[in-house]
């Protein structure tokens, strides 16, 4: 772990023989890099947001963050552009607080490990409620992935009609999502949707039991890992997992369920990370079974 400037910005860095991650100090908190030593950025990197404190507006700056489901104005959009409240390091890692912000309540803290001997971080996202009210909501877990690539978000197993009736999938659409939009790919088992610079805003949601999905950008391959609670109640017509896309990024988010937090009590999510490289870039289901589920 070291002290660095990146992008204007105080920051630590985390790193073993092959990745690295950069958390900044003076805003967020956020992630904003995960990569090999050198190379291509997962995230995306907003160059007109980079280095910035202290702006009077919520700023997306890219990267990896923690918000409160489900959204809303001002309420998810709550500001962290000042130095965040304290850093501690942990095993292989650190712990990062943000103070808790006057529209929610709600402080938010991160701890961010990244494996000594593989390129595997585990992030565990809480939110605490300091108020003097409970406050019902969700962790919600963001990363704004790099422009021009994929994600691949697998799909359930098939069951022949003969041994189950009922259905065994939610999905949940935006007034703005278009599913006759080229960006996606609808395979048997797995579906593509494409970051495109030249194409608006397009999400959709889903009950996700499958625990992972992945992102490609150049030969990267970005794996996300989070759990499905059954029986448990999540925002947004009862999903765990979303992606939305504009012209300049593409999200994969993850959702802990909704929870009713009495004052003082907290809420945690955990995502698990995986990168890898010199993945070829999938146009099909076939490319997916091939190039991606042994990386998984």
């Amino acid at each position: 772990m070291q002290t660095v400037q990146f992008n204007g910005w105080n920051a630590i860095r985390l790193a073993n023989a092959q990745v690295e991650l950069i958390v900044t100090r003076d805003v967020g908190p956020r992630i904003l890099r995960f990569a090999y030593a050198g190379g291509t950025n997962v995230f995306a990197e907003f160059a007109d947001q980079q280095g910035g404190t202290g702006e009077g507006e919520w700023m997306i700056r890219g990267g990896h963050r923690l918000w409160a489901a489900p959204e809303a104005k001002p309420w998810s959009y709550e500001l962290d552009n000042v130095p965040y409240e304290a850093a501690d390091e942990i095993e292989n890692g650190v712990r990062v607080r943000q103070a808790p912000g006057p529209v929610t309540g709600l402080a938010k803290q991160m701890e961010i490990a990244l494996a000594p001997d593989e390129n595997k971080v585990t992030v565990k996202h809480t939110l605490t409620n300091q108020s003097r009210k409970r406050v019902k909501c969700a962790v919600w877990a963001l990363s704004v992935m790099g422009p021009d690539g994929q994600a691949v978000i697998p799909l359930p197993a098939k069951i022949p009609h003969t041994e189950r009736l009922t259905h065994n999938q939610n999905w949940s659409l935006w007034g703005y999502t278009d599913l006759s939009d080229p960006r996606w790919s609808l395979g048997r088992d797995c579906l593509l949707f494409r970051q495109d610079r030249s194409r608006g805003p397009n999400k959709i949601g889903i009950a996700h039991r499958e625990k992972w999905v992945a992102y490609q950008r150049e030969d990267l391959l970005f794996v996300k890992y989070f759990d499905f609670q059954e029986g448990a109640d999540y925002p947004d017509g009862g999903v765990n997992f979303e992606t939305f896309s504009n012209e300049q990024m593409l999200e994969i988010e993850s959702l802990g369920p909704l929870v009713s937090l009495k004052p003082g009590e907290s809420a945690t999510h955990v995502e698990a990370w995986k990168l890898s490289r010199d993945v070829p870039r999938c146009n099909n289901t076939a490319d997916v079974a091939r190039y991606v589920r042994p990386l998984v």
